[in-house]
């Protein structure tokens, strides 16, 4: 099987696919398609990195990087299937391949220190695929959370996610645009995958983020083009929406330029992840008070 896998990375190189989907680079895509054509689990390559592999196998394993070469649409539309910190999660065209960096911050607890025993509520805003709201779920087992996102498609996809790990009881769905989508509600921490990707590089990107929903990584759809559009009203109004003492995490990518042009002083806390110190923030609601102002009516 190795045979098979090393040839399919190597065909993979030379097409000059991009990665970012779920792995980095094209032998662990290469390993992710056939060990899922083969109906093999995807974390023991090295359990059956020497079985040989039957002919009729082989034609679809390279059926399937054929697909993905010509089509370039990610690994995990094809698959149905992406995993994140160790979770699977049903996906498709209507929602984006589930990567966000906050779900390190969930699984290693970053986020914890601001929290306390009076957390008992958290939104999941533009939750996708619901990844987050399930990944949120599991790593605070007495909290309830909810999953709030403009498209009815991506819902869809969540309730299929929410379902799949039986969280039903635990996590509501919410559709609407922002914040309004949970409008008259108040949490104990919001956390915030939103689109930001910024004009210049939205028109730059490979042909496999194209195949993403634009809505979910343009930050530019309000006219704007440094990514902001949909952060700039989002912490304006969030401390409406938080409970004293709350926080929200959100997740900005490479904009972090953009970022502190947009909101130059304000109070935010970087949060560490394997992409570097300055993708995700924290941000206190006290803080947005003092640079928002407080609200004029309890939500």
């Amino acid at each position: 099987m190795i045979q098979l896998i090393e040839s399919a990375s190597a065909r993979l190189a030379q097409a000059g696919v991009s990665f970012g989907h779920g792995t980095t680079n094209a032998f662990d895509e290469a390993a992710w398609l056939v060990l899922w054509a083969l109906g093999q689990p995807l974390d023991a390559l090295d359990e059956v990195a020497d079985l040989p592999v039957a002919e009729a196998d082989a034609t679809r394993a390279e059926a399937l990087i054929t697909q993905r070469i010509e089509t370039r649409r990610p690994a995990a539309y094809l698959t149905g299937e992406a995993w994140l910190q160790g979770v699977p999660f049903t996906v498709d065209e209507r929602v984006i391949v589930p990567r966000s960096l906050i779900a390190e911050c969930l699984a290693e607890a970053t986020i914890d220190p601001w929290l306390s025993d009076a957390t008992t509520r958290v939104l999941d805003l533009c939750t996708g695929n619901g990844s987050l709201a399930v990944l949120a779920a599991m790593a605070w087992p007495d909290v309830r959370v909810t999953g709030a996102d403009l498209s009815a498609d991506a819902l869809a996809v969540a309730r299929l996610n929410v379902e799949r790990h039986g969280l039903g009881e635990r996590i509501t769905l919410a559709q609407g645009d922002g914040l309004a989508a949970v409008a008259g509600q108040r949490f104990d921490l919001i956390l915030c995958n939103p689109p930001y990707v910024n004009a210049a590089s939205m028109a730059a990107l490979p042909p496999e983020y194209r195949a993403e929903p634009n809505m979910a990584l343009s930050g530019n759809l309000a006219g704007g083009s440094d990514g902001m559009d949909f952060i700039r009203p989002l912490l304006h109004t969030a401390a409406d929406f938080l409970n004293d003492g709350a926080v929200l995490v959100l997740e900005i990518g490479h904009e972090r330029a953009h970022f502190e042009a947009a909101f130059p002083g304000l109070l935010v806390s970087w949060l560490p992840t394997s992409a570097g110190d300055d993708q995700v923030l924290l941000i206190e609601r006290d803080a947005l008070t003092l640079a928002f102002g407080e609200p004029e009516n309890a939500a």
